[in-house]
């Protein structure tokens, strides 16, 4: 936490994107107020209105406000792919620490398993999962994190491998130490700075899984905000109402690159050998 706050203070590429993420976060969380419509209300009448002092998004096919969808539609793409990030990270990182550091029959039934989730295209597995439970945001959810662990779970086993040799390691053995104090007390210290590093980095990628997921049907379902359903919904109209998908387009575009330079960093900001005193 010290590192972090003195990144704030030091690195000013640091403290605008983290400002930035705060600010969606905030967005997604006072989407009650920010939003002059009810996202999921719809008026007929209004349907298929142009971008305007009204509507400042347009609407859609419903007539619904499409500048409160985008808004509401924050909340459900970022609690959705904060919580894929937790749950990718906890399942990875929790099979690579067990693999890394018992070894033998434990960390051959992980790896073997884990590649056998990697001769599947990412994708398609999580397709066929998502389809197979059902349309919904966490399903998708479910789907993701069945075909994206693996990647933490070699990181963090690699990184095990590594630190589980180290000097203080075998002194804290010699001395008695239980399995449970030294995962928790000298491994994982030492492998959640990148764990985390890595987890960040992944926000955008993720996200873009995710709302492709809802946008061929396997997420978020309707009348629900979101940003991948509402490109599905907005498709048939691309040339006749371009803002159904320009906007929400534009949303995920921005919270991609925001969250990608956060990641970027926050490496920077988290990386020891970039530690140096003058």
């Amino acid at each position: 936490m010290e590192t972090v706050i003195k990144g704030l203070k030091t690195n000013k590429g640091f403290a605008i994107t983290t400002f930035l993420v705060f600010l969606l976060l905030a967005i997604a969380v006072f989407a009650p107020v920010l939003a002059p419509y009810d996202p999921t209300h719809a008026v007929m009448a209004d349907a298929y209105a142009e971008p305007g002092m009204a509507h400042l998004f347009g609407t859609d096919k419903l007539g619904r406000d499409c500048f409160s969808r985008v808004i509401y539609g924050g909340r459900a793409s970022l609690a959705g792919v904060l919580m894929l990030v937790f749950c990718v990270f906890c399942v990875g990182t929790s099979l690579g620490v067990l693999s890394g550091y018992f070894g033998g029959k434990v960390d051959m039934i992980i790896m073997r398993f884990s590649d056998l989730m990697i001769s599947f295209p990412g994708i398609i597995l999580a397709i066929a999962v998502a389809g197979i439970m059902g349309g919904s945001l966490v399903n998708a959810i479910i789907a993701l994190t069945i075909v994206t662990w693996t990647k933490y779970a070699r990181l963090a086993r690699s990184m095990v491998l590594k630190i589980k040799r180290r000097d203080y390691v075998d002194a804290a053995i010699v001395n008695g130490g239980t399995p449970s104090h030294i995962l928790w007390v000298h491994i994982l210290p030492n492998i959640l700075p990148l764990m985390v590093v890595t987890a960040a980095s992944d926000i955008g990628g993720l996200m873009m899984e995710l709302a492709g997921l809802s946008f061929l049907g396997f997420g978020a379902q309707p009348p629900a905000p979101e940003w991948g359903l509402m490109l599905n919904e907005g498709r048939q109209q691309l040339q006749t109402a371009p803002w159904l998908m320009i906007f929400p387009g534009l949303a995920i575009f921005v919270t991609v690159v925001i969250f990608n330079l956060w990641g970027d960093y926050l490496r920077d900001v988290l990386d020891p050998r970039n530690d140096v005193e003058d």
